[in-house]
């Protein structure tokens, strides 16, 4: 009996002394779990506190505006918002997406996909989910701060283009960075940055750009803001003067019009761009957000190509602008006797193929008995088919090559292409095979394998016609850097070639019609069959298949501060027709405007640019000088009719 009431005594004391045994442990995790808290981790609470209370908005810098030569504004900014989503909460995150889906109308999918893209920024970063709000997104997020804090605003410059696809392809477009943008940036460019991506946009986006700032704002439980914390103001970016002339450019847009092609002015004398247009072109305002895949896969799509800058990417036959290149050969090496005549019936067999003059299949008269200098004014394909065949491709590829053509011209603009000027080496590296005598025929009036681009052309006839001096092209104003390149030509070669140029539009040559009065205005036509007439003709010539135009023109006859390449496309009439006009409209207004300046009738003026929407950023209100003519513009002067090569 005593036994057992022994044993119940100890009992008590046994589970008591678990239970204190316990209770200490539970003391020593939770001072364990204080000590963690207050010393080991205490940085890093105290960083998820100020979070929790301290929000940071970032300040977007606002991208340096261009600015033609004269100081007029081509491309600029225009305020406004985009949405943010912070994500330091993702619980509450995904409570609010179907609201904000609705309330912001941005479908759920895109969403969810934004969202998975961006999972690997840290959750403190916010993203941008609308890139472009509208002020029903505005007074929404504004009257539901209390029960969706996750929304924010943020104030932004857009570009703002000139309207109608004004210089759309050189100035290029921004767009939202991709991810190998991210990846050479350096850290500089995160996820729903926009940056260049076209054009000068993208040559001098480093430039162009600027550096965000930050704004960092103290909120409530609820997200209000109730205070501010000092911030780091964003630097703008740097704004670029081009070598663009807004007038020229008004007059070369104006004068292509909807055809498809190209124009570009050159000052050879510094390489110097004074004009560049590129048709059909997309509008960069639409791209100035975000750009749908829809619209993205339609431009792609679009047979005409409009996202091509012809200038610098279309690489096509030269035609008869080619004969230039085999003339001024033929003057400095004497290959061939400078004295030299062919009779042109109109055709002509070489190598067992006959092969037409392009009178032939205008109807025209023959050429009948002509020499070098009537050939390149009347552009006759006998003659050059002939000089040709007693030259030899290694010749006409040593001049081309030599001069230009397939060659990157080092333009400062992005994704130029080379063109291709074929030679022996070429062929045998490319196709393994020799060189047929019979292909130097079509290469020798720009035909066959050789191809060219609009701003190769330019520099071509630029640089033969300034002695052998080939100026690197450019757009950005005061370049530091530009490359010249020489390919000397004798005095009496430069002579001659020029004195042909000259008459193919002064006495009688291609280009008559195009005179322009008391102006030295010189040049060569080119039309470039797309394919051949045969065959043309057995698919009913349907409109693909027409013709490119070609003309290259520049003033004055020697030495000349301008010259203009334009390519028509699908003409189906001849260089002199379709392009020519053009080359005389800048050329013309080139000279106009220089009589008006030497004259004093230009003044500087200090001019507001108004953005459409009643106010302006503070970048378009500083002065700005503005060469401004006396009296109304100038129409442009009627176009002749040209019906010849």
């Amino acid at each position: 009996m005593s036994y057992f009431f022994r044993n119940d005594n100890r009992l008590p004391q046994a589970r008591l002394a678990v239970a204190s045994y316990v209770i200490v442990g539970m003391v020593g995790v939770l001072l364990l779990g204080f000590w963690k808290l207050q010393v080991i981790d205490s940085d890093k609470y105290s960083q998820w506190a100020e979070r929790n209370r301290v929000r940071s908005i970032p300040i977007i810098a606002p991208r340096g505006r261009m600015l033609d030569r004269d100081g007029r504004v081509l491309v600029d900014n225009r305020p406004s918002f985009s949405v943010l989503l912070l994500r330091d909460d993702p619980a509450l995150v995904e409570k609010n997406l179907p609201a904000i889906s609705d309330g912001l109308n941005i479908p759920m999918e895109d969403l969810r996909d934004q969202l998975s893209s961006t999972r690997a920024l840290p959750k403190f970063q916010p993203i941008v989910i609308k890139p472009e709000a509208t002020q029903a997104d505005i007074d929404y997020i504004e009257s539901h701060r209390a029960d969706i804090p996750v929304l924010e605003m943020l104030s932004v410059s857009r570009r703002r283009y000139l309207p109608g696809g004004f210089m759309s392809h050189a100035s290029g477009y921004v767009g939202e960075v991709s991810e190998q943008q991210i990846e050479a940036s350096n850290g500089k460019l995160r996820p729903g940055d926009f940056g260049g991506k076209t054009g000068l946009e993208r040559q001098y986006n480093d430039i162009l750009m600027g550096t965000d700032g930050m704004r960092r704002v103290i909120v409530n439980s609820v997200g209000k803001e109730v205070d501010r914390l000092p911030s780091q103001e964003a630097v703008p970016g740097k704004e670029i003067r081009l070598t663009i002339d807004y007038d020229l450019q008004q007059v070369a847009e104006q004068s292509l019009g909807a055809r498809e092609g190209a124009v570009v002015a050159l000052d050879p004398r510094t390489g110097e761009v004074l004009a560049m247009v590129s048709r059909p072109a997309p509008d960069p305002n639409d791209f100035a957000v975000r750009v749908s895949k829809e619209e993205w896969k339609r431009l792609n799509d679009d047979e005409q190509k409009p996202l091509l800058n012809r200038v610098i990417q279309a690489q096509l036959a030269p035609g008869s602008v080619f004969k230039i290149v085999m003339a001024t050969a033929m003057y400095e090496t004497h290959a061939v006797p400078e004295n030299m005549t062919v009779f042109c019936p109109g055709y002509g067999t070489f190598y067992g193929r006959q092969f037409k003059c392009w009178v032939y299949w205008s109807h025209k008269p023959a050429h009948a008995t002509v020499d070098v200098h009537r050939a390149v004014n009347q552009s006759c394909d006998i003659f050059f088919y002939t000089l040709g065949m007693k030259m030899g491709i290694d010749i006409i590829a040593k001049y081309a090559s030599g001069m230009g053509l397939g060659h990157k011209t080092g333009i400062d603009l992005p994704s130029e292409e080379a063109g291709l000027m074929p030679s022996e080496e070429w062929v045998q590296r490319v196709f393994h095979r020799r060189w047929y005598p019979g292909e130097t025929v079509s290469v020798a009036v720009g035909q066959g394998a050789v191809t060219t681009t609009p701003l190769q052309l330019a520099r071509l006839i630029g640089g033969i016609a300034s002695g052998g001096k080939f100026m690197q092209p450019h757009m950005l104003k005061d370049a530091q850097s530009v490359s010249e390149e020489t390919f000397p030509l004798k005095e009496s070669t430069v002579e001659k070639i020029t004195d042909d140029m000259y008459g193919v539009v002064n006495a009688g040559g291609t280009g008559a019609g195009l005179k322009l009065q008391g102006i030295e205005f010189s040049g060569k036509s080119g039309t470039a069959q797309v394919i051949g007439y045969a065959a043309r003709d057995r698919v009913a010539k349907q409109k693909k298949f027409l013709d490119n135009a070609w003309f290259v023109g520049y003033a004055p006859k020697r030495d000349p501060e301008i010259v203009v390449s334009v390519l028509v496309q699908e003409s189906g009439k001849h260089g002199g027709e379709a392009s020519g006009p053009v080359v005389r409209d800048i050329i013309k207004a080139y000279y106009d405007k220089k009589a008006k300046k030497t004259q004093g009738q230009y003044t500087v003026e200090y001019k507001r640019y108004d953005l459409g929407n009643g106010s302006a950023p503070a970048a378009a209100i500083q002065p700005q000088p503005v060469l401004k003519p006396e009296g109304p513009p100038e129409t442009a002067p009627v176009r002749a009719s040209v019906p010849q090569h």
